[in-house]
């Protein structure tokens, strides 16, 4: 319960802030039409109008690469909650308690400290994405405690719990990759075994809905290049685009800047947890690392690494003290960036 009280007072400390930071930056307005930026108003499309899009827009090849979890809940909130930027924020609220909570719960169950992994989450630069109408609080409170019962080797609630989380997010195959993982290290029993595809049945089946449409198994896929440039190239290529566009004196290459710092972290991440011998996170994140820095550009990196529960856990075992120094340090960063979101800024 700790952790849901820091939760609920970080989100009321960052509805103070941001109440009268936007009055202060913007003016007055719509504060809650503040907070339907860049996917979130992408979301809302795909809850309103489904994959074809708002057929009085322009079409939107990017919306496939969206996974249906989010917008359904989105959908069904709408049925008590008339505003759509308010529905996503009520969905992150609550799902974000539960990812806290469990968060802790990991932490503790691993050695750590709950109270401390649950303020490096929050404190992260790009936690504004746990607040917006994003998925991302929505894919933790079901992949943490995913995580926690295959650890407690309670692979029938790991496998159901990660089966939710791959119905919101791509991120879900990774996790399901690493439970097998988790699953072979562990001293297994085999009846348990079958178990372990459960996690793959929401990708087979939004594959076989969107080959419906589109006659593409790989939809999904195709809409991040067709939306975002996502294609595969090799690291330094990678590198050397990222790096040049965060040359550039325009508000965008402050976000290249951040998606480098991602990288940075990123890449400590994944060799602590190599050196700690972690090798089913290790997995996790690592499938996540080859999946962003491989791509054509940096893209999303920081607010991707808000699902690295396993980053949060690892810092939770180092001494209390650190989390004071973490604070002064991220929290600034934490604030600025969410007024930079409300303000239409590309923000992680």
């Amino acid at each position: 319960m700790k952790a849901l009280g820091i939760w609920v007072a970080s989100r009321l400390g960052l509805l103070l802030v941001t109440l009268m930071g936007v009055s202060w930056l913007v003016g007055t307005g719509d504060y809650l039409a503040r907070w339907k930026q860049w996917d979130a108003s992408l979301f809302v499309t795909i809850a309103t109008y489904g994959y074809a899009g708002d057929p009085a827009a322009a079409h939107d090849p990017g919306l496939p690469a969206f996974f249906p979890g989010m917008p359904a809940i989105l959908r069904l909130v709408h049925l008590v909650v008339s505003d759509w930027a308010l529905c996503g924020l009520l969905i992150s609220l609550v799902a974000g308690g539960v990812a806290a909570m469990a968060l802790a719960r990991l932490a503790e169950f691993e050695g750590g400290s709950g109270t401390a992994a649950v303020l490096a989450m929050i404190l992260f630069p790009t936690a504004v994405f746990l607040a917006a109408g994003y998925s991302e609080a929505l894919f933790l409170a079901l992949a943490i405690p995913a995580w926690l019962a295959a650890r407690r080797r309670q692979w029938a609630a790991a496998a159901l719990l990660a089966a939710g989380a791959s119905a919101v997010r791509i991120t879900g195959l990774f996790l399901a990759i690493a439970l097998i993982v988790e699953f072979a290290l562990s001293r297994p029993r085999w009846r348990d075994l079958p178990w372990l595809a459960v996690p793959f049945v929401p990708l087979i089946a939004y594959s076989w809905y969107l080959h419906g449409r589109t006659g593409d198994w790989l939809a999904w896929k195709h809409a991040q290049e067709a939306g975002w440039g996502r294609e595969m190239v090799w690291p330094w290529e990678a590198w050397r685009t990222t790096w040049n566009s965060a040359m550039g004196a325009d508000d965008f290459a402050v976000a290249f800047r951040m998606e480098i710092a991602g990288a940075v972290v990123a890449v400590v991440t994944l060799g602590w947890l190599l050196v700690r011998r972690r090798w089913s996170e290790f997995v996790y994140c690592g499938l996540q690392a080859g999946a962003l820095l491989l791509s054509a550009y940096y893209l999303s990196v920081p607010r991707s690494l808000l699902l690295w529960f396993p980053l949060w856990v690892l810092l939770a075992r180092l001494s209390t003290r650190w989390i004071i120094a973490y604070g002064l340090l991220l929290g600034p960063l934490m604030v600025l960036n969410t007024l930079r979101f409300l303000t239409g800024a590309w923000a992680g």
